[in-house]
């Protein structure tokens, strides 16, 4: 249930405030702000994926409407890891304050520069590892290695006068990781025996027990299903997966298979993820797309982007038969390497009903084991609950099911129902003598991106968009004399998407006719007042005859 909107009290020297701008109730567009003695630290800057219900959005950025008077008191952002929910809305906030100095690891700062070049913005980066500790203003950042499904992901310890925070990014605890990074429990238990006052928790998977399953369990998976394809292979991914594109590739070098990287993303982080060493491609395993098509079917790998089903990604573009190199035939085999993020399943569905329309034997997790999940399951995380022993705990990174699991599991392990907080965007956390206790909520909005516009779309213009695309569009046309209330013209009535012939409007002309001259009678002589009443009559024969409900704009002038 939403909390009610409370302005917090003024923050006291010595207290620490943690607020999240987004990241939780949804599962994207992570940030956290930190303030103490009026200065602040930003937790990652990650962007959210539009739903089918936000037509023409392309990102959905944190509401920086908090921070944006306070923009020169932000020390730096810290970037726990490379993925596109915690780095995607850096380039918007540094379009605000371009020197903003950014912390993280190589990968993680590689992506981000990469993804800043083409928003032309040169930035301040400092490369940081795992153990090293960082002394920004009043805080205190030491910085702890964890798994997860991009190399270099970090958990971040905050220490301050008013307490301690650690954040662990998100996290898995696989034990036989690929690049043989485990995450850090010993750092883990030894920052408890010292005293955590808030563990702010990764939890996406907190609703699925036991363990998540090991990454080194779907590379066999993957060598069989690509040794028996008949034909080509496109495997689909998220571009920033290094560990599951070199699962991948090593599948088609075992099979004789050169592979083609498709889509900028993907070729753009694959190619820094292969410049700094986190990626080993075998010399002449790659070929240029376009030099795949002249390869013989059963020697070729695609890898692309697309596995969320977004329409303009490599693999939606194929099944709609609209790519540009690509064209799915009969014994293709397609493998979407990974998990569903929530609310992308319709679109997922879609892409894979298109593909096998076409004859593609589709592979994905419903009916092989091609993916495992980055993330802590409930297991992983009572685990971790009994190693760091936290005072208060405030799950961060999923929707309310998974936000709520995870405080279930906490309690479970012996931290207080009271010291649990179940918090929603723009919740205000202050922390201080171990307590943590919710002094207030901000209203936090959606920050829409539509082609080169920031925040310039509104929830009404969506859901204008939303009744074009179900309901359709009337048009009416009116030219009268306003004294009089005779038309000379019209009703001229055009639709879309609402009917296949304008002639079924014929019933409801009379309709509109006597509506305006009995307004016209009753003394109405503005225009403006003739268009409501045009909208009232159609709108009204529209519910009643056809339920429906379009988008109607009546036009009416004087002649």
């Amino acid at each position: 249930m939403p909390q009610p909107l409370l302005d917090p009290p003024a923050l006291e020297a010595g207290t620490l405030r943690v607020i999240p701008l987004g990241g939780i109730g949804e599962i994207g567009r992570n940030m956290t702000v930190f303030e103490l003695n009026k200065k602040l630290l930003i937790v990652d800057c990650g962007v959210l994926f539009p739903e089918e219900t936000q037509p023409g959005v392309d990102l959905i950025l944190p509401d920086f409407e908090p921070i944006r008077h306070r923009l020169d008191d932000v020390l730096a952002i810290m970037l726990t890891h490379g993925h596109e929910d915690h780095i995607g809305a850096v380039p918007y906030l540094l379009k605000l304050r371009n020197d903003i100095p950014i912390l993280g690891t190589t990968l993680t700062l590689a992506l981000i520069e990469a993804k800043l070049k083409e928003h032309r913005i040169a930035p301040l980066t400092h490369a940081v590892e795992e153990g090293g500790r960082e002394k920004l203003g009043p805080f205190d950042l030491e910085f702890v290695a964890v798994n997860h499904s991009i190399p270099d992901a970090l958990a971040v310890m905050i220490r301050s006068e008013a307490g301690s925070v650690l954040h662990t990014g998100d996290f898995k605890m696989d034990q036989l990781p690929l690049d043989g990074r485990l995450t850090d429990l010993r750092s883990f238990a030894r920052l408890g025996e010292e005293g955590v006052d808030l563990f702010m928790v990764d939890s996406t998977n907190a609703d699925v027990p036991g363990f998540t399953p090991r990454e080194a369990d779907i590379g066999p998976i993957l060598e069989q299903i690509v040794h028996k394809a008949p034909r080509r292979v496109i495997v689909a991914s998220f571009a920033s997966h290094v560990h599951r594109v070199q699962q991948v590739m090593d599948a088609a070098v075992i099979s004789n298979r050169k592979v083609a990287l498709v889509g900028r993303s993907m070729v753009r982080n694959m190619g820094i993820a292969q410049e700094l060493g986190y990626l080993h491609v075998p010399e002449g395993t790659l070929v240029d797309p376009k030099k795949a098509l002249e390869m013989p079917d059963d020697r070729v790998l695609y890898m692309t982007t697309g596995s969320q089903g977004e329409p303009m990604a490599g693999l939606a573009r194929m099944a709609n038969k609209e790519h540009a190199t690509i064209e799915i035939g009969p014994g293709d085999t397609v493998i979407l390497a990974s998990s569903l993020i929530p609310g992308n399943e319709n679109a997922v569905y879609r892409v894979i009903n298109g593909l096998i329309d076409l004859g593609a034997n589709v592979v994905h997790k419903g009916n092989a084991k091609v993916h495992v999940s980055g993330h802590a399951a409930a297991g992983e995380l009572l685990y971790c609950y009994n190693i760091v022993k936290p005072r208060n705990v405030m799950p961060i990174h999923g929707e309310a099911r998974h936000l709520r699991a995870n405080a279930e599991i906490a309690i479970e392990s012996g931290v207080p129902r009271d010291n649990t907080v179940i918090g929603e965007n723009g919740t205000v956390v202050d922390v201080r003598g171990g307590n943590a206790t919710v002094t207030g909520q901000l209203d936090i909005g959606f920050v829409y991106v539509d082609g080169s516009t920031v925040g310039e779309i509104t929830e009404a213009d969506l859901k204008d968009r939303r009744i074009l695309a179900e309901e359709g569009f009337i048009s009416i046309f009116i030219a009268m004399d306003a004294q009089s209330g005779k038309i000379i013209v019209g009703p001229e009535i055009h639709a879309r998407g609402f009917a296949p012939d304008d002639s079924i409007f014929d019933d409801v002309r009379p309709e509109i006719v006597k509506a305006l001259e009995d307004a016209a009678a009753k003394g109405t002589r503005d225009t403006a007042s003739f268009q409501q009443v045009v909208r009232r009559t159609i709108g009204r024969w529209v519910s009643t005859q056809h339920r429906r409900r379009p988008m109607i704009v009546p036009v009416v002038i004087e002649a």
